[in-house]
């Protein structure tokens, strides 16, 4: 069901991830906010993304509806994103566990990850701890709070 992303599906992944931010991020940010940092028209990072690390992808039958990837040069989990209509399914704890398999796999021991506010507990319960709260700054959107987590990985 999880399987490695090809750079030809990045327009579907990047819906993926608008969908979920517009669906979870909304209280936390404001709506205004969410809208500048969802734009329709992907970014070229984030095709590089998709090719220069191990980004996964959880299929339904014919369509993507997960997502995330290891950043390899961070050691860092990142785009951890699940389709609105199938949160709550499992993919993005799939999708996790393959990053950590990775990880692993290459002998990252550590890895590290920003969350959203919504997103903490679902981290939290997959063996993630906050390290402190600080502000992300995107080009689209201004300054926004995450949380600085990080997990210490075992075989």
């Amino acid at each position: 069901m999880v399987r490695r992303a090809e750079p030809e599906e990045a327009q579907a992944l990047w819906r993926i991830r608008n969908l979920a931010i517009r669906a979870g991020c909304e209280e936390a940010y404001g709506a205004a906010a969410v809208r500048a940092w969802t734009p329709d028209e992907m970014s070229g990072g984030y095709i590089r993304a998709i090719s220069q690390n191990p980004f996964f992808v959880a299929d339904e039958p014919g369509f993507p509806v997960a997502t995330g990837f290891l950043d390899l040069r961070e050691q860092s989990v990142e785009a951890i994103f699940t389709l609105p209509d199938y949160m709550g399914n499992g993919y993005a704890t799939q999708i996790l566990a393959a990053i950590k398999s990775e990880a692993l796999a290459r002998g990252i021991l550590t890895l590290t990850l920003s969350s959203t506010p919504n997103a903490v507990t679902f981290y939290q319960r997959h063996g993630f701890a906050v390290v402190k709260e600080t502000l992300y700054h995107s080009a689209l959107a201004g300054n926004l709070l995450c949380m600085e987590m990080h997990s210490r990985l075992t075989e």
